[in-house]
């Protein structure tokens, strides 16, 4: 029973997981993800506090939807909060290696997944499954070097991300 409470991150992104794909993954829906994901990254490294990234999951959801109620794209509301958390971590001069990590990592999976949106459909739909699948791989680097968020983040992310990852990819073959 003790082993099964202290895996409650990994229960818990699994059925994120599930929930996604039940209720019906999509491409936008898996950017997003990925988006928000980096962005807790980055959140944490920008405070150089670990515990943000979790706070940061709610907050990643309300600037979605606070951008697009202000007229913006998502990924625009994104990314001006993340320029935001840099220009923090920069002021308040936090470590550089882990703010720049982040940062470049935000850059990076929020390039491939905003251009999965802009593809034709079953190529944005396997282009944002990698995306967020390979952003498992990011996670369990955190989690074996337990820096920037709680290892139970890094957790979460790795058993949310690869399977709604593989499950989009699944998806654009066979829809």
């Amino acid at each position: 029973m003790r082993s099964t409470l202290h895996r409650w991150p990994a229960a818990l992104g699994l059925l994120a997981a599930g929930f996604q794909i039940v209720t019906g993954a999509n491409r936008e829906s898996v950017a997003i993800t990925v988006v928000v994901a980096t962005l807790c990254y980055l959140a944490a490294a920008a405070f150089n506090r670990p515990w943000i990234a979790w706070a940061t999951i709610a907050g990643g959801s309300v600037i979605v939807v606070a951008g697009e109620l202000a007229g913006l794209t998502w990924w625009v509301a994104v990314g001006l909060v993340a320029a935001g958390l840099a220009v923090i971590g920069l002021v308040t001069g936090v470590p550089r290696p882990a703010l720049t990590a982040q940062t470049g990592a935000l850059l990076g999976f929020g390039a491939l997944a905003v251009t999965a949106l802009y593809l034709d459909p079953r190529a944005g739909m396997i282009l944002a499954g990698l995306a967020l699948a390979a952003h498992s791989g990011w996670d369990v680097i955190h989690y074996r070097r337990n820096t920037v968020v709680p290892r139970s983040m890094a957790e979460f992310c790795m058993v949310l991300d690869l399977p709604l990852g593989a499950a989009l990819i699944v998806l654009a073959f066979t829809s």
